[in-house]
């Protein structure tokens, strides 16, 4: 029987008040999951998967460099931006309008205990739904996230993907970008990779894409690769 996950589109959404709640159902999850072990019971553990798009934000993971943020508080300003240092991984990443950032809250012991195969299955999601639009994408090896071209130098990231996971929760997720201002990932060194491109659907396609449609395509990929329902 697939495991029901609750779905939520949160919409625009501020990203310090995105990741304040990101972090209210994570600890929410894991207070959940200690009090079973310790007690002795077997409530079952929520599972969410929540999209949405944040204003202009830049946010670097626990790995990143500082120093790939190529603009200083004027030029943030200047770009109507903001910046944040996070607790995910990975390095340095842009959020913004036209991007489906997607925050699955799961107990992976509610689908399998192994983070790698998350990814793997995220990305899969999103190769997935690019190939419903005519774009062949995939992995670049060494590297997370989606790409195109991996395999010569025209090699660009469509997908960036940063997590984290604790007790076999995770949070943060994937930033994919559909219609997004790519002239704002030219501020950083994205995911502090300096000789690579950037790209999107729309740039890909030449048109703009219609929103909604995109991210039932891509849900309804996350839904059958993970076995779950989405309710």
């Amino acid at each position: 029987m697939n495991k029901k996950v609750k779905y939520i589109d949160w919409g625009l959404t501020d990203y310090q008040e995105a990741w304040d709640r990101q972090e209210a159902v994570f600890n929410e999850t894991v207070a959940l999951k200690t009090k079973n072990r310790t007690e002795n019971t077997a409530v079952e553990t929520p599972n969410y998967l929540i999209f949405n798009e944040h204003p202009h934000v830049y946010t670097l993971g626990k790995s990143g460099k500082p120093e790939n943020l190529l603009l200083d508080e004027q030029g943030l300003s200047d770009k109507q931006a903001t910046y944040y240092k996070i607790n995910r991984g990975g390095d340095i990443t842009y959020h913004g309008p036209g991007q489906i950032v997607g925050y699955p809250i799961l107990d992976l012991d509610n689908f399998f205990t192994d983070i790698h195969l998350y990814l793997r299955t995220l990305e899969e999601a999103v190769i997935l739904t690019l190939a419903d639009y005519g774009i062949a994408a995939g992995r670049y090896e060494g590297y997370t996230g989606v790409w195109l071209d991996a395999d010569n130098e025209k090699a660009r990231k469509i997908c960036a993907m940063g997590v984290r996971c604790s007790r076999w929760v995770t949070m943060h997720g994937f930033a994919f970008n559909v219609n997004a201002d790519l002239a704002y990932f030219k501020n950083i060194v994205p995911c502090g990779i300096d000789d690579k491109d950037v790209t999107s659907m729309q740039r890909e396609l030449g048109r703009e894409l219609d929103m909604e449609e995109v991210k039932t395509k891509l849900k309804g990929h996350i839904a059958k690769l993970f076995e779950m329902e989405l309710v």
